[in-house]
């Protein structure tokens, strides 16, 4: 379904701007930490308030928009808050209110140092996010795209040993270099089209490109999305900025830098060149064989790991993948499948993020090896690890079943038999690397775990909270959201009538 009608807004300039707000007031209260934490949550909700009151436009196909700055005749930083940019801003604005709640248990848990410069960029993170979001075209996109890049360095770097330093060093080289191949990509866009607006279907669905020239300017895209998308061998930033809090993984991994990576993809495939080019260039192909190798890589990664957050961060690396793949094979259900494993991923995937921090800070473990028997002092924790494992798995009725169920539909329906053998194989591989936690977890005796609990309620209730939501949403996928048919809709307004 095709966006049909555009109103005038300011709701999503103040949807980004809140946060922002509440950067100064974070960094004045810091000495006061509840009062800094009262400014951060109420910041979250406020944003999320936002973003929810573009919703019932957004269901009936109508997008908000805002006009920011006119740089020049045809070339503006402008604001459009449609389907899939709610879609995505909803699922970042949602998980940041219990990512704060969760923040606050685990920094004051583990006793962080510089709290008040944490809480600040991560303020500054989820602005840039929801600016990706509504992004109306490229060039706002990409500010916002960079703003994120630099506010999300402060939080990789928090610990500040010699282990984050490199971390935050390698995370600048991959990212920034993206950005400027970015930023040429939007140039060349702009000679050959005249425009940089989202459109659904395509910049280019009425353009004519050579086949060098669309390989090339696709190219370009894809080195300037696929770092934040995890794509190999763009990757290897990601598993070393584990050296973050585990809060700033989750912020990482399934709200907002990864996603805006993917997110990226899917308006590069979806709004830049349009199925029909990918189609007849061959460029889903190259897409195709990176996702491919990515997602199968990955999960083999995976099961080499010991280290918690590891281990899922190569799981991340191929989930993301997921998505990529689902966009590229240029069917009606792995689009919409695609799509949705946005929503579905990142409930899970923090959900088991949230429970490798309850760990470490209530039992001081990192390893897996070093996890026997804890299912038993941390049971909530545990269960809840255990129903984000299904879920990545593809076991129903967690939500991660349905994204996969519609991106094998979507395999088929290209006749991509081969992306169906890779799914299957790849779920395979999540199990194998996830259900030997739970086994270690549940089912072997523990050693030197007399006295200890559940960690902070803090951090408890948004683990279960999320593990809850993953389960729910598998049993109601349109449930309060309509994430569902928003994905089915961005993916019938891209699709058209395009048929391969």
């Amino acid at each position: 379904m095709e966006i049909l009608q555009t109103y005038n807004s300011i709701i999503p300039f103040y949807a980004i701007i809140v946060s922002i707000i509440a950067v100064p007031l974070i960094i004045i209260s810091g000495k006061f930490p509840n009062l800094r934490e009262f400014w951060t949550i109420f910041a979250a909700l406020v944003k999320f308030g936002l973003v929810l009151s573009l919703l019932p436009g957004s269901i009936e196909g109508k997008a908000a928009i805002y006009s920011l700055l006119e740089i020049a005749p045809g070339i503006e930083l402008a604001l459009k808050a449609d389907q899939f940019g709610v879609f995505f801003a909803l699922i970042a604005s949602g998980l940041w209110i219990f990512t704060t709640f969760y923040s606050i248990g685990y920094v004051r848990g583990n006793d962080e140092r510089k709290q008040t410069r944490y809480f600040a960029s991560f303020a500054v993170c989820l602005s840039a996010t929801i600016g990706i979001a509504f992004s109306a075209n490229l060039l706002t996109f990409i500010v916002f795209y960079e703003i994120l890049t630099i506010a999300t360095y402060p939080l990789v770097i928090h610990k500040e040993n010699k282990e984050a330093i490199s971390a935050g060093r390698k995370y600048l080289l991959y990212t920034l270099s993206a950005g400027v191949i970015l930023i040429a990509a939007a140039g060349l866009t702009y000679t050959y089209a005249g425009t940089l607006n989202f459109n659904p279907g395509g910049i280019f669905k009425s353009i004519k490109l050579s086949q060098g020239s669309a390989t090339v300017l696709f190219l370009l895209f894809l080195a300037g999305v696929g770092v934040k998308a995890g794509i190999m061998p763009l990757h290897s930033w990601l598993p070393a900025a584990m050296a973050a809090p585990t809060p700033v993984s989750a912020l990482l991994h399934a709200v907002a830098v990864v996603k805006s990576g993917v997110f990226g993809v899917v308006r590069v495939v979806g709004f830049i060149f349009g199925p029909e080019m990918m189609y007849n260039y061959g460029l889903n192909n190259i897409l195709l064989a990176f996702a491919g190798v990515t997602i199968i890589a990955a999960s083999l990664l995976a099961l080499k790991q010991d280290n918690l957050k590891r281990r899922l961060a190569y799981s991340t690396v191929g989930h993301l993948s997921y998505i990529v793949l689902g966009v590229a094979l240029l069917s009606p259900s792995g689009f919409s499948g695609g799509i949705f494993h946005i929503a579905t991923h990142a409930t899970m995937k923090i959900t088991l993020f949230f429970c490798a921090g309850a760990i470490y800070v209530n039992l001081h473990k990192e390893n897996i090896s070093e996890l026997n028997g804890i299912g038993k002092v941390m049971p909530w924790t545990m269960a809840a690890f255990t129903i984000g494992s299904m879920g990545l798995a593809g076991i129903p009725p967690i939500n991660g079943f349905i994204s996969k169920w519609f991106l094998g539909a979507g395999a088929l329906q290209a006749d991509m038999s081969t992306a169906l053998i890779i799914l299957v194989l790849s779920g395979l591989l999540n199990a194998g690397y996830f259900f030997p936690i739970i086994h270690r977890a549940f089912f072997r005796e523990g050693k030197n775990l007399e006295g200890y609990g559940e960690a902070s309620p803090l951090m408890v209730v948004p683990i279960v909270i999320m593990a809850f939501l993953s389960l729910l949403f598998g049993l109601f996928p349109d449930l309060f959201f309509n994430f569902f048919s928003t994905a089915v809709n961005v993916s019938s307004s891209v699709m058209g009538g395009f048929l391969r």
